[in-house]
C-alpha cells in the first residue's frame, strides 16, 4: 500500500485549494479524512508551519510558508520525515511556477488545475523510490523537526473546528432580561399628547423641547435608572418655567409643570411586564 495517498496545495489566508492530486481511495475512513483535512485548511492561519493531525488508520500532515501551504493524507505507517520531505517538495515545485500574484489573485477553487500532474509524479517519487535512496533529504528533514517538532492535532480537534463553523457546537446562553413594558393606559396616552403640545409649544427653545420629548421616551422605553432621570427632568422643567416668569402668565407655567408632573407620575407608575413562565415554550 502506498505511503502518499492524496496530497493538495492549498492559499494559506481562506484554505482555497489551488491544486490536487488525483483521488483513487473512496472508503469511508479516508473520505472522513478528506472531510476533516478540508476544515483544518481553514484554520492554518492558527497553526505553525508544520503539524500533524493523526487519525486511526490515516494521518493529515501540513506545511505551510508564506501565502501557500501543502497538505497531505498519509497511511500511519508513513514516517513523518518522508511526509514533510514530500510537503517540502511539492512546495518548492508549486512557488517556483507560480508567483505570488497569481496566487492571490485566484478565485475559484483549484486554479492551478495543471499543477496535479506534477503532484501526481512527486507523490509516485515519494511511494515507489526507496528510502535508502532519499536518506540524506530525510535525514535532514528528520533534524530539522527534532529542533521544532510539529504541533501535534487529534481527530477531535479537527471535529471541534468543524462543528463551530457549521454552527453545530452547543452554545449555552443566559436567558435575556425581558424589557417589556405594561400596556399604554388612557391616562398614559394622554400625557404623551399632551408632552407633545407643550414641546411644540417650545420650538424655539431647544432645550425645553428636549425635555419633553425625553419625557415621551421614558414613559414608552424602559430605562435604566429610571427613577433619577425623571426626578431630574422635573426639577429642570420646573427651573426652566421660574427662569421663563416674565415671558409666560402664571396659567402657562402651571400648564407646563402640570404636564410634566403628570408625565413622570406615569412614568414612576408603569412597571415592567412581568414574563409569562411559559413564554417562549
Amino acid at each position: 500500500m502506498s505511503m502518499i495517498l492524496f496530497a493538495c496545495v492549498v492559499r494559506v489566508r481562506d484554505g482555497l485549494p489551488l491544486s490536487a492530486s488525483t483521488d483513487f481511495y473512496h472508503t469511508q475512513d479516508f473520505l472522513e479524512c478528506r472531510r476533516r483535512l478540508k476544515t483544518l485548511a481553514l484554520r492554518l492561519t492558527q497553526y505553525p508551519g508544520r503539524g500533524s493531525a493523526e487519525g486511526r488508520d490515516f494521518s493529515i500532515h501540513f506545511s505551510s510558508l508564506g501565502d501557500v501551504a501543502c497538505m497531505a493524507i498519509c497511511s500511519r505507517q508513513c514516517p513523518a520525515a518522508m511526509a514533510f520531505c514530500f510537503l517540502e517538495t511539492v512546495w518548492w515545485e508549486f512557488t517556483a511556477s507560480y508567483d505570488t500574484t497569481c496566487i492571490g489573485l485566484a478565485s475559484r477553487p483549484y486554479a492551478f488545475l495543471e499543477f496535479d500532474s506534477i503532484i501526481q509524479k512527486v507523490k509516485w517519487h515519494f511511494n515507489c523510490v526507496s528510502s535508502a535512496q532519499m536518506e540524506s533529504s530525510l535525514e535532514k528533514i528528520q533534524e530539522e523537526l527534532d529542533f521544532q517538532p510539529p504541533v501535534v492535532l487529534t481527530v477531535e480537534d479537527t471535529d471541534i473546528a468543524n462543528g463551530i463553523m457549521n454552527g453545530h457546537t452547543q452554545i449555552h446562553l443566559e436567558p435575556a432580561p425581558n424589557f417589556r413594558m405594561e400596556p399604554v393606559t388612557a391616562l398614559g396616552v394622554l400625557s404623551l399628547i399632551l408632552n407633545i403640545m407643550c414641546a411644540a409649544l417650545n420650538l424655539i427653545r431647544g432645550i425645553h423641547l428636549a425635555e419633553h420629548s425625553l419625557q415621551c421616551y421614558l414613559y414608552l422605553f424602559y430605562s435604566p435608572a429610571r427613577t433619577v432621570k425623571v426626578v431630574l427632568m422635573l426639577l429642570f422643567i420646573c427651573l426652566g418655567n421660574m427662569y421663563l416668569h416674565g415671558l409666560r402668565n402664571l396659567w402657562q407655567i402651571l400648564f407646563h409643570i402640570g404636564v410634566a408632573s403628570l408625565s413622570s407620575y406615569q412614568i414612576l407608575t408603569r412597571q415592567l411586564q412581568e414574563k409569562q413562565s411559559d413564554y417562549g415554550v
